[in-house]
């Protein structure tokens, strides 16, 4: 199987054909190896234009919905992301390949373990992964430049607007179990100030303030 083949091909006709224009968010998308991060029986299909299931009933997303919500964020390097919701890690990878550091939050501790050591096998140094409630965020390491929410939910987590910048943003999809938007949330002087960007489907935000 001719990953590199398959994964230049993801890029070109799933992702920038879609719209997605930074450049540095290209990049990082044909770097990633997006089938190191997929369970072992379904590898062929890592480059396909659909979310594919990693055990413990979660998913890794589309991979446009991962470049969209990674785009959204605005990164130019030197920011520091707190990710809700490791998964199978990849979304994790393309932030530290963008950022100065990602501090990512798991609540199933078999998928961050997993995704803890594909991590570290290919070298991120800038990335540390946490076992617990991500709607809790993480108040020790905050505040943070970035959010990103891999889950939904029908509100906003108190915690993660709190652990916000000023100025700073937050990505997530809003919404019920079968309609969601993707919502970029900006922190300004005034409020909250939100951008509806598409519908989406995510799996269900679990925690004391998820779905």
């Amino acid at each position: 199987m001719d990953y590199e083949k398959l994964r230049k091909k993801m890029v070109e006709e799933q992702i920038i054909a879609r719209g997605i224009k930074d450049k540095r968010v290209i990049k990082a998308f044909y770097k990633v190896e997006r089938h190191l991060f997929v369970p072992l029986h379904i590898r062929e299909s890592s480059y396909g234009d659909f979310p594919l299931p990693i055990g413990e009933g979660q998913t890794i997303s589309q991979p446009y919905m991962v470049a969209l919500m990674t785009e959204c964020l605005r990164l130019k390097g030197d920011e520091k992301i707190l990710e809700i919701g490791t998964g199978s890690g990849y979304q994790t990878a393309i932030l530290a390949e963008l950022s100065k550091e990602v501090h990512s939050i798991e609540r199933i501790e078999t998928l961050a373990n997993k995704a803890k050591q594909i991590l570290e096998e290919l070298g991120y140094k800038n990335v540390k992964i946490y076992v617990g409630d991500g709607t809790l965020g993480l108040p020790k390491e905050a505040p943070f430049d970035r959010i990103i929410v891999t889950a939904a939910g029908s509100l906003i987590p108190p915690p993660l607007i709190d652990q916000l910048k000023k100025e700073g943003i937050m990505v997530i999809p809003l919404g019920g179990a079968f309609s969601q938007v993707l919502t970029i949330l900006e922190k300004k002087e005034e409020g909250i100030v939100k951008e509806e960007v598409c519908g989406c489907v995510f799996v269900p935000l679990v925690g004391k303030y998820g779905a």
